[in-house]
């Protein structure tokens, strides 16, 4: 069974009450919950992580490393400006996916960017809790 660590940035656990004109009502615990049960239909084991703080998330993608088979990744605000943990990914060499629940490039222009890509083997954006399941089906296909 492959072992894939589903990290979740900044914020993202505010899903079902910030912004929901853009990430809907449910709950990150909801979303999370039908993730996990994605992953087992999948034969993937998951293990979902959520800070706010970016060390935190570093520390745990450093702390994977010969542990885990993939990593999936909505890294949050993260995504535009933080080369440390573009430096983490990139260091760990897990293949990774980058996730996002809105589509990045519709957004405020600062979300154009992401300094995360180039180290990850694709980037899945804008089909809400499904940019997820679909990031789970790219993983399990990759391994």
């Amino acid at each position: 069974m492959k072992r894939i660590l589903f990290i979740l940035g900044p914020n993202l656990n505010m899903v079902g009450i910030r912004d929901r004109h853009i990430y809907g009502t449910e709950t990150a615990e909801s979303i999370n919950d039908e993730v996990r049960k994605r992953a087992e239909q999948l034969g993937l084991e998951l293990e979902i992580f959520q800070s706010n703080h970016e060390g935190d998330i570093i520390d745990r993608i450093h702390s994977a490393y010969g542990k885990k088979d993939g990593i999936m990744i909505n890294a949050g605000a993260l995504t535009h400006y933080s080369y440390a943990l573009r430096d983490a990914i990139e260091a760990v060499q897990i293949p990774t996916v980058e996730t996002h629940m809105s589509n990045i490039y519709s957004r405020e222009d600062f979300r154009h960017k992401s300094v995360i890509s180039p180290v990850c083997k694709g980037c899945i954006a804008g089909f809400g809790k499904q940019s997820y399941f679909i990031g789970l089906a790219a993983l399990a296909e990759l391994l």
